[in-house]
């Protein structure tokens, strides 16, 4: 049997920006313990604040972000993706493969 190679992934969440920071707290900790429970490890995480929202979600119209950078096998985001989709503090997610890990993040501001 082949062992799945693991592979560099950055996730950006955007948690509800009404959540206290203990809740806050708590649901990152949710995220990054389904990460490493299938197997994963997280490297990086960023803290990027509350901004506000392209469109409203959930009628929400700011979240607070986050971008982890983790390795996992391709085989255990599927089983993540189902967690994330029953977390009610997660309002968006994604996914994608990275290259490296990157220290410092920027984020264009969007107009008001």
């Amino acid at each position: 049997m082949k062992e799945e190679t693991k592979q560099l992934y950055e996730g950006m969440y955007i948690l509800n920006a009404t959540l206290s920071s203990d809740a806050r707290k708590k649901a990152l900790e949710r995220i990054t313990k389904g990460i490493t429970e299938s197997g994963g490890e997280v490297h990086k995480s960023h803290d990027e604040g509350k901004r506000k929202l392209a469109y409203e979600i959930r009628g929400s119209r700011e979240g607070h972000y986050y971008v982890l950078y983790f390795t996992a096998t391709q085989s255990k985001l599927a089983g993540l993706w189902e967690e994330y989709h029953l977390n009610e503090d997660l309002l968006r997610f994604m996914t994608l493969k990275a290259d490296k890990v990157r220290e410092t993040l920027e984020f264009k501001q969007l107009p008001e």
